[in-house]
C-alpha cells in the first residue's frame, strides 16, 4: 500500500499545479495534514510551489513536482530511451555501444578545450559541475587530503541506468576529460548506494598548468 507521501506525489504527477484543498481532496485527508507532508517533500526537494492568479482576489499557491520529484516516475520517454538503446544492444557491438556513449560525453566537452587549458583544477571541477547540470545532474565536490570527491546528488539517467548502466560511461567521461585525470567511481545509486561519488587525486601545480 502506498504511503500518504507517495499519494501526494502521484497525485502532483497526474494532476500537476494542484492547491493543498484539491490534494487534500484526491488523496482522502485533511488539508493539516497534506501541508505538513508537503513540507517535508519540498525540504527533500521533490515539490515546488508558486502563486498563480485565479480569477478575482488574492494569488493562490500551487504544487508541482521538481525534476528531482518527477525522476521518481518513469516516463514514456525514459521507456523509448531504454528501447531505443535495447535494439541498439541488439543491433551493435558492445565496444561500439561503449564508443557512443564515449563519444557523447568528449562532444559535450568540445566547446570548452580552449578554456581548459591551464585552468586550475578546482576551476576544471567547477566546469564538470556546470556541464553536468546542464545535463540534469546535481553535483557538488569537496576535497579530502589529496583528493578531491564528486558527488552526484541526483542523476538524470537513474531510471534508464537500471536496465542500461552503460549511460554511466558519460558522466564518468565527461569529468575525466575535463580533468585530465581518470575519475575512480567508488560509490554508485545502481549498487543502493546514496548517490555516485567520483574520486580524484589531487593534481601538483605544475602539472595543473600543464593541462
Amino acid at each position: 500500500m502506498k504511503s500518504t507521501r507517495d499519494r501526494i506525489l502521484q497525485t502532483l504527477l497526474s494532476h500537476p499545479r494542484s492547491t493543498i484543498l484539491e490534494m487534500a481532496q484526491a488523496v482522502g485527508i485533511n488539508a493539516i495534514s497534506v501541508r505538513h507532508h508537503l513540507t517535508s517533500l519540498q525540504a527533500d526537494g521533490l515539490v515546488t510551489a508558486e502563486e498563480e492568479r485565479h480569477g478575482v482576489g488574492r494569488p493562490r499557491l500551487v504544487y508541482f513536482l521538481t525534476e528531482k520529484g518527477l525522476e521518481r516516475f518513469p516516463t514514456k520517454y525514459m521507456r523509448l530511451a531504454t528501447r531505443l538503446l535495447d535494439e541498439l544492444k541488439e543491433t551493435l557491438p558492445p565496444q561500439t555501444v561503449s564508443s557512443l556513449f564515449t563519444k557523447m560525453a568528449t562532444d559535450l566537452v568540445e566547446g570548452y578545450t580552449g578554456e581548459l587549458e591551464n585552468l586550475p583544477i578546482e576551476e576544471r571541477l567547477d566546469l564538470a559541475r556546470q556541464l553536468l547540470a546542464e545535463e540534469g545532474f546535481t553535483v557538488e565536490w569537496e576535497k579530502h587530503g589529496d583528493q578531491y570527491h564528486i558527488n552526484e546528488v541526483t542523476c538524470p539517467y537513474y531510471h534508464v541506468g537500471q536496465s542500461h548502466p552503460e549511460v554511466c560511461t558519460v558522466d564518468q567521461t565527461l569529468i575525466s576529460t575535463i580533468l585530465a585525470i581518470p575519475a575512480e567511481k567508488v560509490k554508485c545509486v545502481l549498487r543502493g548506494d546514496s548517490m555516485c561519488t567520483y574520486v580524484i587525486q589531487n593534481v601538483p601545480a605544475k602539472e595543473e598548468v600543464a593541462g
